[in-house]
Formats: C-alpha cells, sequence, structure tokens
C-alpha cells in the first residue's frame, strides 16, 4: 500500500512564510515587557522565548540541510531533530529580542539564498540518514517542512502573548 504525499507549498507561499513569519513574531511581541516574553502561560507550558528557541532550533538544523543541498551534488546527510540540537545552544537561556534579530538575520540570510533560485534547484535532494532509516529529501520538502513548522509555532506565539498580557 502507498502512502499518499501531502502537497508540498508553492515555491512562492513557501517564500512568503518564510518571509512573513520573523515579522509576526516581532508584531504580536513588540509591546509586550521583556519579562512577559519569558512568562509561561501555564505551569509546564512553554514561554514565547521557549518558542523562539525553538524555531531557530529548528532553522539552524533544517536551514542547514537546504544550505547543504545547495553547496554540494546529492549529499549525505544525518537526520538531526531540532530538540536535541537546541541542546547545544544556549537559545532557551537568551533574552527574547536580541533572539529574535539573530533569527531574523539567519531567515535574510536564507531568503537570499532561495531568491534567485530556479525551480528546478528547489528539486536537488540529499540522502538522510535519519532513526534507522535512509531516505530522500528535496530542499523542496525541507522549506516546506521549515515554513509550516514556523506557522503552527507563529500561532503558539499569537496565543501566549494573549495569555500572559
Amino acid at each position: 500500500m502507498s502512502v499518499a504525499r501531502r502537497r508540498l507549498l508553492t515555491i512562492e507561499e513557501i517564500r512568503t512564510a518564510l518571509a512573513e513569519n520573523p515579522k509576526r513574531i516581532r508584531s504580536v511581541t513588540a509591546r509586550l515587557p521583556a519579562a512577559r516574553l519569558h512568562a509561561e502561560p501555564a505551569a509546564d507550558e512553554w514561554s514565547a522565548n521557549d518558542v523562539l528557541a525553538h524555531l531557530r532550533a529548528c532553522a539552524d538544523v533544517w536551514g542547514n540541510a537546504i544550505a547543504t543541498i545547495l553547496a554540494e551534488d546529492a549529499p549525505t546527510l544525518r537526520g538531526v531533530n531540532p530538540r536535541t540540537w537546541i541542546r547545544e545552544t544556549n537559545y532557551p537561556e537568551l533574552k527574547f529580542r536580541p533572539s529574535l534579530r539573530a533569527y531574523a538575520e539567519q531567515r535574510a540570510g536564507l531568503l537570499a539564498r532561495l531568491a534567485e533560485l530556479p525551480p528546478a534547484d528547489w528539486e536537488h535532494t540529499a540522502t538522510v540518514h535519519a532513526w534507522g532509516q535512509v531516505y530522500e529529501r528535496s530542499l523542496h520538502e525541507y522549506a516546506d517542512q521549515l515554513a509550516r513548522h514556523e506557522g503552527i509555532h507563529v500561532k503558539q506565539i499569537e496565543s501566549i502573548v494573549a495569555a500572559v498580557r
């Protein structure tokens, strides 16, 4: 039995989402005092800063995969879970606004690399070894995953901000 693949976002949808997500976060958090950005809306829930730290780890992991696919012909990658990668960073301890600036700067770099990429290059692939399996993933799939995943967490930040106001 074959597994149905979901439709990937179009290249333009991905570029738009990746460009808008940092702006949406900046907009919704602009007037919130720093202490509130680090406040959990309820016990054992992520603060806006925790979500941003997670987004930065995802941007590192999946953005690095995209960069490697762009730089190398059919590379082989080791799958990395962003929740594991975050332990190698100081993202959760950083102040929110400087961390958001760093995230936005990293995003601007990724968007610059993707801006003039011809559609055929979005289909370049890597062989990925992860969690006991080997599979092939395209740059388009990584970018789609990044854009969709961020969209979920941007909505989460919007909810957190509403809860801690």
